[in-house]
């Protein structure tokens, strides 16, 4: 849970956009004629693109950032629990990957 105010209204307000930014151009009308895409359009969805991978990256750096001090004390109590303090330390890995394909999939929609 994010305490401060202002990284819940920044953290908000990124997610908000990272959602509604790609909505919108998926959500762009498509014609049959050879008119050329618009370029606000390609530019909002590449944008959205770049911003899903932010915050993804950032998410899983906050996490892994607890987590590794979190570990550090346990390991410092319990050395045996190494083992599952590394697998807790890779799972926000899965965030940043998770946030790569979703990146991939808007950039090339």
């Amino acid at each position: 849970m994010i305490k401060n105010k202002l990284a819940r209204v920044v953290f908000g307000s990124t997610f908000l956009m990272a959602m509604i930014i790609p909505a919108m151009t998926i959500a762009q009308e498509t014609t049959t004629s050879e008119v050329p895409p618009d370029w606000r359009a390609e530019v909002a969805r590449y944008m959205a693109a770049g911003l899903s991978m932010t915050v993804a990256c950032l998410s899983a750096g906050y996490a892994q950032a607890r987590i590794g001090a979190a570990g550090a004390g346990t390991l410092a109590e319990r050395p045996e629990a190494g083992t599952n303090l590394i697998v807790l330390q890779a799972l926000p890995e899965v965030i940043v990957l998770l946030g790569f394909v979703i990146a991939f999939m808007i950039g090339t929609a």
